[in-house]
């Protein structure tokens, strides 16, 4: 009795064992799509009053967790039983990250006939300023599920090429161990990063000298959250076409994946990335215009 408990225990060490050595494998290679996600992310969750930039974070947060919840058990039944369609779901997801890439920057290039209202404004209707965080939340949500596509496909695909014959068992611990830190801890820097300015304040009010060091590390945290924001906002468009063009130059099948062979990576994939943008964004819009012209 107390022999086959030691075994079990044993068991159950070993397994653990090669969850965390797979697990460090995927953490490595997930690890640029994690900062890719941040940015976005960062970006996305930023631009709000102070007391509403939590509840909106938390509830970014929650769909990402759905996000999770609903890509896990999709990906391992797609891996088993239709594996072409992981392909197919990451093709389609680079599209949609390319136009939103391409879309922000026709926006700083382009004027608009409607202004925009920034949800940070206090002057505007509640009810407004609600609509605003609305979709501001459904489109950091619908961006987060396409990067958690990416994420769960490459972590799945490192456990799978470490040892393609993995028990489903360890598969799952691995691969949701990395969907876990996706979310916590890019969340959680998210929220460190929307928050430095209120923690500068704070420093400011607890120091009585304007020269001690709270006071200037306080008021160096208030000045820096917009210039983080503004390079943040530049940082997560570059990182949406980054990941778009390195789904299309690394997938064998695509034309792309021979396509400017003799460029830096980080270069190649955001040319690709911006053109498919572009080509969809000229798509999208055409259809939109059609689609307007047809309503009149």
């Amino acid at each position: 009795m107390a022999s086959g408990f030691f075994a079990l225990l044993d068991d159950i060490a070993a397994l653990m064992d090669d969850v965390a050595v797979m697990s460090k494998v995927a953490t490595k290679k997930t690890a640029g799509i994690l900062g890719d996600d941040l940015a976005v992310n960062a970006e996305k969750a930023s631009g709000f009053v102070a007391s509403r930039e939590i509840p909106v974070l938390w509830a970014i947060t929650k769909g990402s967790m759905i996000n999770k919840l609903i890509i896990l058990p999709l990906a391992f039944l797609l891996s088993a039983f239709l594996p072409w369609m992981i392909d197919v779901a990451l093709v389609l997801g680079g599209v949609y990250l390319a136009y939103e890439g391409a879309e922000k920057i026709y926006e700083v290039i382009v004027p608009h006939e409607k202004a925009h209202v920034a949800a940070f404004q206090k002057d505007i209707p509640e009810a407004e300023i609600l609509a605003i965080e609305k979709k501001k939340i459904k489109s950091a949500i619908v961006t987060d599920f396409i990067l958690s596509v990416e994420i769960v496909i490459i972590a799945l695909g490192s456990v799978l090429e470490q040892n393609p014959e993995t028990p489903l068992t360890e598969q799952i611990m691995v691969v949701s161990f990395i969907a876990l830190l996706a979310t916590v801890g890019v969340y959680g820097i998210v929220a460190l990063i929307v928050r430095m300015d209120d923690f500068g304040y704070r420093l400011l009010k607890i120091s009585d000298n304007s020269k001690s060091i709270s006071s200037r590390i306080g008021q160096f945290f208030v000045n820096a959250l917009p210039w983080v924001i503004k390079s943040l906002a530049v940082v997560g468009t570059i990182a949406l076409l980054l990941v778009a063009g390195g789904i299309f130059v690394h997938n064998a099948y695509l034309p792309f994946h021979h396509f400017l062979d003799s460029w830096p990576d980080m270069a190649r994939e955001f040319t690709v990335g911006l053109g498919v943008g572009l080509a969809a964004l000229l798509v999208i819009s055409s259809v939109k215009a059609i689609v307007k012209k047809v309503k009149k």
